[in-house]
C-alpha cells in the first residue's frame, strides 16, 4: 500500500495539473519555512546546540533517498583510515525505538530502522540513533572524536561544523515544487559547505559522486561473490529505496535480466512466508539485506549488491581538503596526524 502511494504522490508532482492543485497547501508550507528561519535567526528559538566535538550533517532537500547513507559510510571509513573514533547519529526512519539507544550488527531494524544497522554491520562506527538528536549527539560525544549525522540537514537545533548536501543526479530536485506540490523540504537556494552529486552529471558547483558496485554477497553464509559469477542469469530484484529504477539500471549494466519488484523506501522484509523464493534467485540493496530475520530460512540464491561509494578527482581533493581544514580548526588532528 504505502510503494502504491509513494507512486501516486509521484505520478500527481510529474503531472501538469498536480502541483498547481497543491499550491495553495505549498504556499502555507513556504510561509512557515520563512517563519521558523526568521524565528531561528532572531534568537526567538535558542541557539544551536554545540556538543563539543566536531558534526558534520549529510543530508538532502527532498523526500526519500539521495544517497546519504553511502557517503556517510564513506566518511566513516576516511576518518578511520586516520586512526579517529568516528560517531554516528541517525533518527532511525521506520523504527518504533526512540532512543537515545545504541545500534549494533545484531540490532533489529524493526526497532531502530535499517539504515543505522547497515551502517553498524558495515563499518567500525559507534552508531546512536535518537529522535532528539542533540541528546543522540551529546551521548555519542562522550566516546567519539568527530560525529557524523546521517540526515538532518533541517534539524537546526544540533550545531555544525560541515553540511554536505546530497543530490539525486537522476531525479535532481523533482518538479522544483515545495511540499506537498513537490519533493522539496526547503528551497534550492540553501546554503551549504557541499554539494554531492550521487550519480551525476554533476554541475559546476558540485561534486561528483558515483556508487561502485564491489561484490555479491551471499545472505545464507555472508560469503562474497564475484560481480561476473551472476552475469547473464534472470534474477528477481528487490529494491526498498527512494529511487529503486537505480538499482535495476545498475543490476542491468551488469548484465542480469531483472525482474523488478520495487517497494516503498524502508520498506519491512518482502520474502517473508514466500516458500517459492527459496528455490529462485534474488537479488536486493544491502538496505534491504539487513531487514532479512535471524530465524528467517535464507535461500542459497539470495544475495545483495555491496556498493562503495567514490570521489574521483577534483572532488575527492575537495572533499579531503575540507575535512583537513575542519581539524586544524577546531580539532586536534590534521595532516601531521597521518
Amino acid at each position: 500500500m504505502r510503494a502504491w502511494l509513494e507512486s501516486r504522490v509521484h505520478h500527481l508532482w510529474t503531472s501538469a495539473w498536480g502541483p498547481w492543485l497543491l499550491w495553495p497547501l505549498t504556499a502555507l508550507y513556504a510561509l512557515i519555512l520563512k517563519t521558523r528561519a526568521l524565528a531561528i535567526r532572531s534568537g526567538l528559538l535558542g541557539k544551536p546546540i554545540a556538543v563539543g566535538k566536531p558534526v558534520i550533517v549529510v543530508g538532502n532537500l527532498t523526500v526519500g533517498g539521495s544517497g546519504k547513507t553511502p557517503l556517510t559510510v564513506w566518511l566513516v571509513e576516511w576518518f578511520t583510515k586516520y586512526g579517529l573514533r568516528v560517531g554516528v547519529l541517525s533518527r532511525g526512519y521506520g523504527g518504533r525505538s526512540r532512543g537515545p539507544v545504541w545500534v549494533t550488527a545484531a540490532s533489529d531494524p524493526r526497532e531502530v530502522g535499517d539504515e543505522p544497522v547497515l551502517i553498524a554491520k558495515r563499518t567500525p562506527a559507534l552508531v546512536c540513533v535518537a529522535r532528539a538528536r542533540v541528546a543522540g549527539a551529546l551521548r555519542l560525544a562522550e566516546h567519539v572524536d568527530v560525529i557524523v549525522c546521517d540526515d538532518g540537514l533541517q534539524h537546526w537545533r544540533l550545531a555544525r561544523d560541515l553540511e554536505w548536501l546530497v543530490i539525486d543526479g537522476r531525479r535532481r530536485f523533482g518538479n522544483g515544487w515545495l511540499l506537498p506540490a513537490g519533493p522539496l523540504r526547503e528551497p534550492t537556494r540553501r546554503v551549504v559547505d557541499a554539494r554531492v552529486c550521487n550519480g551525476g552529471p554533476a554541475r559546476e558547483d558540485e561534486w561528483l559522486m558515483r556508487l561502485v558496485p564491489v561484490e555479491w554477497v551471499r545472505l545464507q553464509d555472508h560469503q562474497a561473490v564475484p560481480l561476473a559469477a551472476l552475469a547473464g542469469q534472470s534474477v528477481k530484484a528487490l529494491a526498498g529505496m527512494g529511487d529503486p529504477e537505480r538499482f535495476f539500471k545498475t543490476l542491468e549494466a551488469l548484465e542480469l535480466r531483472v525482474e523488478r519488484h520495487p517497494l516503498a523506501d524502508h520498506a519491512p522484509w518482502a520474502l517473508a512466508g514466500n516458500a517459492a523464493a527459496l528455490s529462485e534467485v534474488w537479488v536486493m540493496t544491502e538496505k534491504d539485506a539487513v531487514k532479512c530475520p535471524q530465524d528467517q530460512p535464507v535461500g542459497a540464491h539470495w544475495y545483495y549488491l555491496k556498493v562503495s561509494a567514490e570521489l574521483e578527482g577534483s572532488a575527492l581533493e575537495a572533499a579531503q581538503a575540507m575535512l583537513w581544514g575542519l581539524w586544524r580548526l577546531g580539532g586536534s588532528y590534521g595532516p601531521s596526524h597521518r
